[in-house]
């Protein structure tokens, strides 16, 4: 009973794993057997057995073989190459061994479970991120890893792919890094030479990033390319720390998954449920969360150290414990030996047991402390996931405020129409207004138009954002560019006593630009200078050429304030306002428009400033732009002026006002969904015009089929019905298909007006416009209809080919066929076509004047006319016959509407074509 006592408690089965590992080169590598290692720590009634191959395949399938045959429980496999292990892993596997594949896949089905993350959803990520950080343009250089391995494919295809999402990303020159930093330098440098316009890097994991970002020290280009790693590792010199040091822009965490791979495992042989697929997330690590992670990072090392300590504390209890037990098992033996000895045996047993019940105290303990390290771990894991949905969050946020800034921008423009419109009509007809009156509606213009900038420049905001900014460059003179500008201040500052240099190396620099972006940088810089140059201060405008020619260089320097050293780091941030001093607050949009649109010209803005001596913005721009930024014909810029911040304003502006006429009998319909632009609309043109309305999309479409008016004036934005499906429906419609269509909008981009002239429209004005402008558009447009119908009118036939929409042509032709199909009848009516054709007589009498400005009655003669003409020509048929068949009354009424159409009756028309004939 006593050596029964004694007796050892069951162990728990012992597992043998075998690990054939491909290579233990590289800090990926090793935080890979890091990871198992770590994992193994809570299991130490397992064991693992690491084989390196040395990234040798063929030495990894011998080892592979030799694992199987020492007899392990499960085989872990990070396959070199994919094909040549293949065999190894299947004949494991045929033997009843679970295999689990780590990081890399073999070439067969035949696996337990896989672990590792996804390479193509690795580059995907970067392209987005890429796509993110250079707002959807620039060029790109990729550094791949060794030829072969299914990480370079998988993150080559991937960022590949999801770039064909971003036009105005390309990929330029690609480099083989092989992984390694020593073999990537000759051939990056040669890449980088060869292609200057590179502004971002890819690269396969963060040792070549890192390499990449040595080289472009260099070089002197590191300020002016990011660099995007993979790997994400806590370790110095690795992802997270290059990131928080700056050489990094991002690197994208890939778990070498040496946890995941042991958990999976002993799922497996623990007969517990496990998923055979196990992808490993990647996420995007940047300046945003790298303290974060850098943090969790630490905090995960800090409780591995913990655990480490609480293990070698264990260990030295079980050390003391088995030591007892072999002190108790002599003590045992001495009292089977000698009787004389049980009371000494005695209270040694009794010691034993006090030690093995704090033995057992003290690994109850140790269970404790490992079952809250691995609550400590998942919340680790719980945080990581809610930093990357607070992320995910922030991002749709941002992109909701934007979306507020742009559909608010538009709003405000129908207001401003309501403003600009009247006081432009006020101050054309301003004769008898006193110069106090004059002065005041000029304030109004003036601010308005400097409300209308803001609201453009909240627009420019928001295409740059979606990168729907697009660059149209033709070849010019920049000299003259920029003296065109500076004219436009010169009597401003004139005015406040400041004295406006212009300098240029020389009278042309000739340079491909965007004059109708380029206008708006420097104006805003020219603005910026003025506003804080003091009274008899001075402003420098020069400009030359830099890099050896290669760029120009256009340099705004003013004696004002300078400024502040606070507020030189955010000076380029949207809607930053710094201490401003005793002028006027801005928006806090200009300088920040200006480096997005200076970087759009793939230039540079910077500056340079010392309190109270002034300041310097700089523009450095390239004289040569690639093609894809370059415009098909030359484009006329129009400068923009300090009181008119819009060209399209400046030209409508200039218009005088159209004399006073007596009202006509067009009738205009105006659809328009605000009420005040609604009557403002109908108060213009009323003046010269009969004008109906509509309040919605649905009213203006149906008075439109029942009226058909002359013209109609349509708003886009409108709830229900929007103008583009009214156009759309208009000219689907025969019956209003011929009406001239204006549409207004506050949406002014150029693909907008694009899709409203695809829509059908004749003209598209955007909001605030002037109502000049409005008036002779309408009179131009009625205008050309008039003369298309009297064109028609004298072609009067069955030939449609002068009409401008399909449905004017198959309407004309649909008439002809009704008409042509009873000739015959004398009582042939207006009623009886337009009951053949579905249609109330007056709609049918509004459509063929407002096409062919003539009647129905009319168009039934002229076909009845045109069609005696060919009949003419059989000599078979009497005049009698023709007259009858085409349904005159007699031969003699026949006679005179022929001879009063042709001015000749229809005998001599015949003899006519006999002499003719040949």
């Amino acid at each position: 009973m006593l050596l029964g006592g004694c007796a050892q408690p069951a162990k728990p089965p012992h597992y043998r794993i075998g690990f054939a590992q491909c290579s233990s080169k590289g800090p990926w590598r090793q935080a890979m057997q890091a990871g198992m290692e770590r994992e193994l720590s809570f299991h130490p009634d397992v064991q693992l057995r690491t084989l390196n191959s040395h990234d040798n395949s063929a030495l990894q399938k011998q080892q592979i073989h030799e694992l199987i045959e020492s007899g392990i429980d499960l085989l872990i496999v990070s396959p070199y190459e994919s094909a040549p292990v293949t065999p190894a892993v299947e004949e494991a596997y045929r033997r009843g061994i679970p295999v689990v594949l780590l990081d890399r896949r073999t070439a067969s089905q035949a696996y337990t479970a896989f672990v590792g993350a996804d390479n193509v959803e690795v580059g995907q990520t970067a392209a987005r991120y890429a796509a993110r950080l250079l707002r959807g343009h620039g060029k790109v250089l990729e550094v791949l890893g060794s030829p072969g391995s299914s990480a370079t494919s998988g993150r080559h295809e991937g960022f590949s792919k999801a770039l064909r999402d971003y036009p105005g990303l390309e990929i330029v020159s690609q480099v083989t890094g092989n992984w390694t930093e020593s073999s990537l330098k000759p051939g990056l440098v040669d890449a980088l030479k060869a292609h200057p316009e590179v502004s971002l890097i890819y690269a396969h994991n963060d040792g070549m990033a890192r390499a990449a970002y040595l080289i472009c020290q260099e070089l002197g280009r590191a300020d002016k390319v990011r660099i995007i790693g993979v790997d994400g590792l806590a370790s110095p010199g690795e992802g997270i720390d290059l990131v928080q040091r700056g050489m990094l822009k991002a690197s994208l965490l890939y778990s070498p998954g040496g946890e995941d791979a042991i958990r999976t495992a002993l799922n497996i042989l623990h007969k517990q449920p496990f998923k055979r697929e196990n992808i490993l997330g990647t996420m995007v690590i940047d300046s945003t969360n790298v303290l974060t992670m850098r943090q969790q990072t630490e905090k995960m090392v800090s409780q591995q150290q913990d655990i480490e300590r609480q293990q070698g504390l264990m260990g030295h209890l079980e050390a003391t414990y088995a030591s007892q037990q072999h002190a108790l098992y002599a003590a045992l033996l001495s009292l089977l030996g000698a009787l004389a000895l049980g009371a000494f045996a005695w209270r040694s047993a009794r010691k034993n047991r006090l030690i093995n019940q704090q033995l057992a105290l003290q690994n109850a303990e140790n269970v404790k402390i490992n079952h809250q390290l691995s609550a400590q771990n998942e919340e680790i894991s719980s945080q990581r996931n809610q930093l990357e949905v607070m992320a995910e969050r922030a991002r749709i946020d941002t992109e909701a405020k934007l979306r507020f800034f742009t559909n608010f921008s538009h709003e405000l423009r129908t207001p401003l129409t309501l403003i600009l419109g009247p006081v432009e009509e006020l101050l054309g007809n301003s004769a008898g207004f006193s110069s106090t009156q004059r002065h005041d509606l000029g304030l109004v213009r003036r601010n308005t138009q400097r409300l209308l900038q803001l609201v453009n420049q909240l627009l420019d905001f928001r295409k740059i954002e979606v990168g729907k900014m697009a660059v149209h460059a033709t070849e010019g003179n920049l000299v003259s560019f920029v003296r065109e500008i500076v004219d436009a201040f010169e009597k401003p500052a004139r005015q406040r006593g400041v004295r406006l240099r212009f300098l240029a190396a020389e009278p042309v620099l000739l340079a491909w630009f965007d004059g109708n972006i380029l206008d708006k940088v420097f104006f805003n810089l020219l603005s910026n200078a003025l506003k804080f140059t003091p009274e008899h201060g001075q402003i420098t405008i020069s400009l030359q050429a830099a890099d050896e020619g290669r760029a120009l260089q256009v340099s705004v320097t003013d004696t004002g304030r300078g400024i502040s050293e606070q507020d030189r780091a955010h000076i380029f941030e949207w809607f930053y306002q710094g201490d401003q001093g005793a002028v006027a607050k801005g928006s806090g949009m200009g300088l920040a428009l200006a480096q997005g649109l200076v970087r759009l010209h793939q230039g540079r803005l910077s500056f340079s400033s010392q309190a109270g001596s002034g300041s310097t913005f700089t523009v450095r721009l390239p004289r040569e732009l690639p093609a894809s930024l370059r415009a098909e014909e030359q484009a006329r810029p129009v400068v923009l002026s300090l009181d008119e911040p819009e060209p399209i304003e400046a030209e409508l502006t200039d218009l005088a006002p159209a004399p006073a006429e007596a009202v006509s009998e067009t009738l205009v319909l105006v659809i328009e969904d605000n009420a005040e632009v609604n009557d403002f609309l109908m108060r213009k043109l009323g003046a010269s015009h009969r004008v109906q309305s509509a309040a919605d999309g649905y009213t203006g479409f149906a008075m439109a089929t029942d009226l058909i008016p002359d013209l109609i004036v349509c708003d886009v934005m409108m709830p229900g019905l929007g103008g583009l499906e009214v156009v759309a429906r208009l000219r689907a419609d025969w019956r209003t298909s011929h009406i001239p269509v204006i549409l207004l909008t506050a949406r002014g981009a150029p693909e907008q007006q694009v899709e409203g002239v695809q829509a059908g429209a004749d003209l598209y004005l955007t909001k605030p416009f002037n109502p000049t402008f409005l008036l002779e558009s309408v009179r131009t447009l009625l205008a050309n209809r008039a003369r298309q119908r009297e064109h028609l009118r004298r072609e009067l036939s069955v030939d449609a080919a002068g009409l401008t929409t399909q449905a004017d042509q198959k309407f004309l032709a649909d008439l002809t066929a009704v008409v042509e199909a009873d000739l015959s009848k004398s009582n042939l009516s207006v009623e009886d076509v337009a009951r053949s054709l579905g249609v109330s007589r007056m709609q049918l009498y509004r459509k063929v004047k407002a096409v062919l400005n003539t009647g129905v009655t009319d168009f039934i003669q002229g076909v009845r006319l045109t069609k005696a003409r060919e009949l003419l020509l059989d000599d078979a048929l009497t005049i009698a016959d023709i007259a009858y068949e085409l349904g005159f009354s007699s031969p003699s009424y026949f006679t005179a509407s022929f001879r009063a159409r042709y001015q000749l009756t229809p005998s001599k028309f015949r003899a006519l074509h006999a002499s003719t004939a040949p």
